[in-house]
C-alpha cells in the first residue's frame, strides 16, 4: 500500500458514523451484513448509510455482494491487512516490541472457552453444556449474556436431559462475571447470536481467539410445541457439530492465523447430525 491509498482510507474513517460502520463490520468479519442490520445497529437512516458505505467502498475497505435482490456488505480483509501493515509494520520496521501485542496468545490445557449471547438462556447455554460433555478434560466451558434473562430456558433443560447431558452447573449469568481480576483468562471467545456480536467488544486479557458462530434464536420461535421443540433441536445439532469440529482441532500446534481461519470456517457450518431424543 502507498501513501495516497492510506490517506484515502484515513479520510474515509475520519467520520464517527463511518468509523462505527467499519468497526461493526470488523466485529462481524468474515460475515457479510445487510444494510438494514447495519443501519439498525449504528442508528443510521438508509440513505445516510448508503452514502457512508459508498465512501468506505471507494476507499477499498468494504465490498458488496448481491444475493438475488439483497445486498450484503463486508470488510475487504486484504485491504484492511495491507492498511494496518502500512501503518505499523512499515513504520516500525516490524519490531516486535512495537508491532506485536504486549501479551502473547497462550494456549495451555485446559483451554478456557466462553460462549456469549444476549440472554444467556438458550444458545450459549447449549454451547457451554455441549463443550463440557465433549471435552471435560481438555476444556473449561463458560457462558454469559450481555443482557441475561436470569434463567435457563426450560426447553434447553429438557433437550439436554434427553441427550444425557448434565444440566446442574448451568445458569444464566451476566457478562460482568467473566470480567475483572478474578475472572478466568479465556483462550477462546465465541458469540452465538448476532446481537451480542454487534455490540462493542470488551477488552479481554491475553487477547483470546474470537469468532462469531451465530445461529437463529430458538427461543424466538412461536407456534406449536412441536415447532418450538424442533427449533431448539436444530440449534443443538448445529452447535454440537461446530463444537465437535472445534474440539478436534490440533490447538496446541496451530499458529494464530491458521486457528482463526479454522474457527471462522466452523462458524459457517451447519449440521446433518441426528436430533437427540
Amino acid at each position: 500500500m502507498d501513501s495516497p491509498a492510506a490517506i484515502k482510507i484515513l479520510s474515509a474513517l475520519g467520520h464517527d458514523a463511518r468509523l462505527a460502520v467499519f468497526r461493526l463490520l470488523a466485529r462481524r468479519a468474515p460475515d457479510a451484513l445487510r444494510p438494514t442490520e447495519i443501519a439498525a445497529v449504528c442508528g443510521l437512516k438508509p440513505n445516510t448509510l448508503s452514502a457512508h458505505l459508498s465512501r468506505l467502498s471507494e476507499a477499498g475497505l468494504v465490498t458488496a455482494r448481491r444475493d438475488g435482490t439483497a445486498l450484503y456488505y463486508s470488510l475487504d480483509r486484504a485491504i484492511v491487512a495491507a492498511f494496518t501493515g502500512y501503518l505499523l509494520n512499515d513504520c516500525c520496521r516490524s519490531r516486535p516490541d512495537l508491532c506485536l501485542p504486549a501479551t502473547p496468545v497462550k494456549l495451555a490445557r485446559p483451554f478456557k472457552v466462553l460462549f456469549l449471547c444476549t440472554g444467556n438462556s438458550a444458545r450459549s447455554i447449549l454451547a457451554e453444556a455441549v463443550l463440557r460433555a465433549v471435552g471435560p478434560d481438555r476444556f473449561e466451558a463458560y457462558s454469559a449474556g450481555t443482557h441475561p434473562s436470569g434463567q435457563v430456558n426450560p426447553q434447553v433443560v429438557k433437550l439436554l436431559a434427553r441427550a444425557g447431558t448434565a444440566t446442574a452447573p448451568l445458569r444464566s449469568k451476566d457478562l460482568s462475571e467473566m470480567q475483572g481480576p478474578d475472572a478466568p483468562e479465556f483462550d477462546f471467545v465465541f458469540t452465538v447470536c448476532d446481537h451480542a456480536a454487534n455490540e462493542e467488544c470488551p477488552a479481554w486479557p491475553g487477547q483470546p481467539v474470537s469468532a462469531h458462530w451465530g445461529l437463529p434464536d430458538p427461543a424466538a420461535v412461536t407456534g406449536s410445541d412441536a415447532d418450538i421443540a424442533l427449533a431448539f433441536a436444530a440449534a443443538y445439532r448445529t452447535l454440537n457439530t461446530r463444537i465437535k469440529a472445534f474440539a478436534a482441532l490440533p490447538l496446541e500446534t496451530l499458529d494464530r492465523l491458521s486457528l482463526q481461519s479454522h474457527v471462522d470456517r466452523i462458524g459457517q457450518t451447519t449440521t446433518q447430525e441426528e436430533t437427540p431424543c
